[in-house]
């Protein structure tokens, strides 16, 4: 069974950095692309980054130059690396697994994938 946990959120001050991890157990199969997501309350889930098996690599708008994503070479661990963070970055964010290409609706696992239980990232002014 797969099994992804997120580390590395926390509190920040506008213009902080935070490095998020995602560790992959019991992979036994590709399941890139995998990628970064994130969700605030009541808003809609956000495809923030993802990388497939070629390590290419997509961001969303808000992300390019200041968030960089990238895989150890054993594909076990993914990160996520945010710079420059501002108060709109606050959300809980969640790796995943064969991510979807498109992000929506209120609840990011409820999209097919595997899915981590997320982290929390909050950016104050």
């Amino acid at each position: 069974e797969v099994h992804l946990v997120e580390s590395g959120g926390g509190s920040v001050q506008a213009g902080g950095s935070l490095n998020l991890t995602c560790t992959a157990s019991g992979v036994t199969f590709d399941i890139s692309p995998m990628g970064w997501f994130r969700q605030a309350p009541g808003s809609e889930c956000e495809l923030v980054s993802t990388i497939n098996e070629d390590g290419f690599t997509d961001y969303a708008d808000f992300a390019k130059g200041r968030f960089t994503i990238s895989q150890d070479n054993g594909k076990t661990r993914l990160y996520l690396q945010m710079n420059s963070l501002r108060p709109e970055d606050t959300a809980t964010y969640y790796c995943a697994g064969d991510a979807p290409r498109l992000a929506y609706g209120k609840n990011c696992r409820l999209l097919r994938a595997y899915w981590g239980q997320g982290t929390q990232v909050t950016v104050s002014s």
